[in-house]
């Protein structure tokens, strides 16, 4: 394996500089996030790397257990974060955690005691990274989803209304919707999956390679993990979207935007 000096990384960094400046260039309103992703991105991980080898030289389910429990609620907040219109209080944050958790923590534990088995069944090195791999592709799909549904209830707010003045109930009156919304968490999920191999090498598969593991075995692990993923992200996105529709109708079965947060 090729190892990566300060220089290498910095040269890598100037990638992310010129988007910013591009940004700028453009007036895209994106640069100062550009550059605070790029920045906590990398405080984030080199913290990350020295937590994980204390971990890795220590298997303790405790610290496991913390350091999952700080990346899902980090992830809950992540998912609520960036959506133009989302539910009042803690209702967006809450409900992305509990989708996670649900989908991410149930495919998680079945992987490591029933398909891989390692032993202890939470040995850090396999439970942490795949932990992580399928958070972070279920905090895409929940927080697109949550977006495209707080978005679309208050642009056709008045076609569910009249709906619900028909007779239908909330559920019928929102049935469209909440299928868009959750195609539109499925997407970047599926997208990965019908272009990997051929559009792309998948980053679990390319890293396997470039740390000199044998490219079938690599391939065998990234089919396990594509297929995780969508497990994963297909029930945390139909659960997030499920409940927050459920929020944003009462016991009078009436539209409640008013149980939105303003933009």
């Amino acid at each position: 394996m090729i190892l990566l000096g300060p220089l290498e990384l910095a040269l890598a960094a100037l990638l992310v500089l010129g988007s910013a400046a591009l940004a700028f260039a453009l007036r895209l309103g994106l640069t100062a996030s550009l550059l605070i992703a790029g920045t906590r991105m990398v405080v984030q991980l080199l913290l990350v790397g020295l937590i994980l080898k204390v971990v890795f030289d220590r298997v303790d389910l405790t610290w496991i257990g913390i350091i999952a429990l700080v990346m899902l609620i980090v992830a809950g907040y992540e998912s609520a974060a960036r959506q133009k219109r989302r539910l009042a209080g803690a209702w967006s944050i809450g409900i992305g955690v509990a989708a996670m958790f649900l989908s991410t923590f149930t495919v998680t534990v079945l992987t490591l005691v029933v398909i891989l088995g390692p032993s202890p069944w939470y040995t850090p090195q396999y439970a942490i990274p795949l932990l992580g791999m399928l958070l972070g592709n279920t905090m895409t799909g929940v927080a697109l989803g949550l977006d495209r549904l707080t978005q679309t209830l208050w642009v056709q707010r008045d076609a569910v209304e009249a709906r619900l003045m028909l007779g239908h109930t909330w559920r019928e009156a929102v049935t469209d919707i909440r299928r868009d919304c959750m195609r539109a968490g499925l997407i970047p999920t599926l997208n990965a999956m019908a272009a990997a191999g051929i559009v792309s090498l998948p980053g679990m598969m390319t890293g396997q390679i470039l740390a000199g593991a044998p490219p079938v075995e690599a391939v065998k692990y990234q089919i396990l993990i594509m297929c995780l993923i969508m497990g994963a992200t297909t029930g945390g996105t139909a659960f997030a979207v499920q409940v927050a529709c459920r929020r944003l109708f009462d016991a009078r079965e009436r539209l409640r935007l008013d149980r939105l947060r303003a933009p």
